[in-house]
């Protein structure tokens, strides 16, 4: 099977595999090659794959889609975290993940003061 892991930044991962296992809002679930085809949604979790060596990986995601069409595994998620240690990995995860949700919260905080701004001139309007 061909796993690809895509961001909205860049590609992740492209590579041949034997396996992957992945979680789903309702639990984890193996693929191997002659799955039958579907798509899931996926929770932030591990996504575990093995390549045909034998070696299992790991990849930190932060939710996403996963589709499994004929050979091809093709995950979109926010952002991934490749590793081979799940240890550092998690560490890794931890510490981005927390600072993008930060920089999303400010982003959400000054949306919500740019449209409380455009109300206030609307009624400003409104009243001359």
């Amino acid at each position: 099977m061909r796993l690809k892991i895509v961001t909205p930044i860049a590609p992740c991962l492209d590579e041949t595999v034997a396996s992957v296992v992945a979680e789903a809002p309702n639990g984890s679930f193996g693929l191997l090659p002659r799955h039958v085809d579907f798509v899931s949604p996926l929770v932030p979790g591990v996504l575990v794959y093995e390549t045909a060596a034998g070696g299992e990986h790991y990849v930190g995601i932060n939710a996403g889609t996963l589709v499994k069409c004929g050979a091809e595994v093709l995950v979109s998620t926010r952002n991934a975290i490749p590793g081979d240690d799940l240890d550092s990995l998690q560490a890794r995860v931890r510490a981005e993940f927390i600072e993008l949700d930060e920089e999303e919260r400010q982003a959400r905080s000054a949306l919500a003061r740019l449209e409380a701004g455009i109300v206030r001139r609307f009624l400003e309007l409104e009243k001359t």
